[in-house]
């Protein structure tokens, strides 16, 4: 890999400027298992025919007073909704009911493909969980759950009951992937990318939206973050000495900065 490539590629990582990033992965996947234990759930719900088009749904002790749902991230490549359970936490705390949302991963989906399957987990989800639905999503859920928030992609009775959108270090502009060595795996050509980029098109109206960085995260992904913000026009959240892998902690409690933005 000639040096030029490299500065591109580490642009966009994060683990490698992360002290005791290996730490996080078993960390999460712990913390997963211990609240999937602790928490009344629905696991492993089908919303379509692939082995990964799966939901889960956590329920507060009491009626839900609405859906969250939180979306994971890998670069869209990897990781799976069962090491995120945790971060469910925070919602059933405020009441809601808490989906967390799988779907295929590349190079076995394109992105375009992936968007089309969250959209169809959060309407099989919405299905069972009436009142207001909040999104957050983490990096490429970010991406994700920025696209929900964009005309046509959920259904119509769906989309007019999202009211609240969080995207969490988001990749808003896919473009700049276009010459990162992962587009081997993503497979993205610049037609995709730029349809697929939320920083190129338009927020539906009626929805609340705030776009959360971390202050330590990676500079590339400041850009991002102040991209969507710029391009939408929504307000920035940037928490203080968060890094990329800890800035998604606060969706595990009650009382946080962005669980108070969520459940406002």
């Amino acid at each position: 890999m000639s040096d030029a490539q490299k500065a591109l590629d580490d642009a966009y990582e994060n683990g490698g400027f992360i002290p005791g990033a290996e730490n996080y992965p078993p960390k999460w996947e712990a913390a997963a298992e211990a609240f999937r234990d602790a928490v009344a759930s629905e696991l492993d719900i089908a919303y379509g025919a692939g082995p990964r088009e799966r939901y889960d749904l956590f329920y507060p002790e009491h009626d839900a007073e609405g859906l969250f749902i939180f979306v994971h991230g890998g670069y869209w490549k990897a990781r799976s909704k069962a090491d995120w359970s945790h971060f469910a936490g925070g919602a059933i705390a405020h009441g809601y009911a808490a989906a967390l949302i799988g779907y295929p991963l590349a190079p076995d989906a394109r992105i375009s493909e992936i968007t089309a399957h969250v959209s169809a987990g959060i309407a099989a989800a919405a299905a069972q969980v009436d009142g207001p639905i909040r999104l957050a999503g983490h990096s490429a859920g970010g991406h994700l759950v920025a696209r929900m928030a964009m005309a046509g992609v959920l259904p119509d009775d769906v989309a007019a009951r999202v009211d609240r959108v969080m995207p969490i270090s988001p990749v808003a502009d896919l473009r700049p992937l276009l010459e990162l060595t992962m587009n081997e795996v993503l497979q993205l050509d610049a037609a995709e990318a730029e349809a697929e980029s939320p920083v190129l098109g338009e927020k539906l109206a009626g929805i609340e939206m705030t776009s959360v960085v971390g202050s330590q995260e990676r500079p590339a992904f400041l850009d991002q973050n102040r991209w969507l913000s710029e391009a939408w026009g929504i307000d920035e959240m940037i928490l203080p000495g968060r890094h990329h892998f800890d800035i998604i902690d606060g969706l595990a409690s009650k009382d946080t900065p962005v669980m108070r933005w969520l459940m406002a």
